[in-house]
């Protein structure tokens, strides 16, 4: 069901998009089919002028589940758009860009919807294609990606926004760096302090205060999703499948893991979000400064299937 539910957003430059399916094809061209769910369907494609590979999005106007107007449309648009277009002029992007996905365009298809051009890096695959194929990560790459993806998810907290769907799938990792990408803010929203009451991101990945009482705030949403994603990490799947399993917030590892690297999932993971630790926090959490970063983290073989 179309949710009409809009807001006035102010940036600080006049952004306009382009209209119309023709003027897209002048400038990109389709390629493979990436990926499709409810938030709509992700394709390879191509920069004409230059040849640069790009990932191009499209969604439908009636799976938006919130507006925008932006100074300078007259129409409005998905809060996607606007969030990304924040995060790509805020102060500090061009020094933070490369822990967020970066837009590189975008287009309203009238009638059919909106269309999103992504850089796409390459090789790159997204955490859970890479944790599917190589198994539980060492917990010296778990360390590098959890310092990139908090770093990341401040920068965003920083320009007021939060990302709601912090998962494997949407980070990217780049084979090569071991650099990664946060994607995907078509759950995205303005940060604000009170409690939020509504949800779109990945129920195993939510906290008990949504499971029980369907409200939450956003620092300790975030925090309890990165604590799913560490446990994901460093053992190779998601602690709980279950709301039951939600609420006893009680991860089983599976894995042989440090101490240390159990008591700051435990911390991210804590029943009571107040009893959670910042993002700050976790930056400053013994497991997160004890890493032996050197060294090719990957390992020889990067020759994996790019997206």
């Amino acid at each position: 069901m179309l949710d009409n539910r809009s807001v006035d957003l102010q940036l600080d430059l006049d952004v306009k998009g382009k209209c119309g399916k023709e003027s897209f094809k002048k400038h990109y061209l389709f390629g493979e089919l990436l990926g499709s769910g409810g938030f709509g369907s992700v394709f390879a494609g191509q920069r004409i002028s230059d040849g640069l590979q790009v990932a191009i999005k499209q969604i439908s106007s009636d799976r938006v589940q919130q507006w925008v107007r932006l100074p300078g449309e007259p129409n409005l648009v998905p809060m996607e758009i606007a969030l990304l277009l924040k995060l790509g002029t805020g102060a500090g992007a061009g020094k933070c860009q490369h822990g967020v996905i970066r837009m590189l365009d975008w287009f309203k298809v009238p009638g059919q919807g909106f269309i999103i051009v992504f850089e796409r890096p390459l090789p790159c695959q997204d955490l859970f294609d890479f944790i599917t194929e190589r198994g539980a990560v060492e917990e010296s790459l778990a360390q590098r990606f959890m310092r990139q993806i908090v770093g990341a998810l401040q920068f965003c907290e920083a320009q007021g926004i939060v990302h709601r769907d912090v998962k494997d799938e949407n980070i990217l990792v780049d084979i090569r760096t071991g650099d990664i990408k946060i994607i995907d803010f078509g759950s995205g929203a303005l940060l604000k302090d009170n409690t939020y009451t509504e949800f779109e991101g990945t129920r195993v990945y939510s906290p008990p205060e949504w499971i029980l009482h369907q409200y939450y705030h956003a620092q300790s949403l975030t925090v309890w999703s990165l604590g799913v994603l560490l446990f994901d990490m460093v053992c190779g799947d998601i602690p709980f499948e279950r709301d039951s399993e939600i609420v006893q917030a009680t991860p089983i590892f599976t894995k042989r893991i440090s101490k240390e690297c159990q008591s700051l999932v435990r911390w991210c993971l804590a029943y009571r979000p107040e009893d959670r630790p910042s993002l700050e926090d976790i930056l400053l959490h013994p497991w997160m400064e004890s890493s032996d970063d050197n060294g090719d983290i990957l390992g020889e073989d990067t020759s994996l299937t790019s997206l």
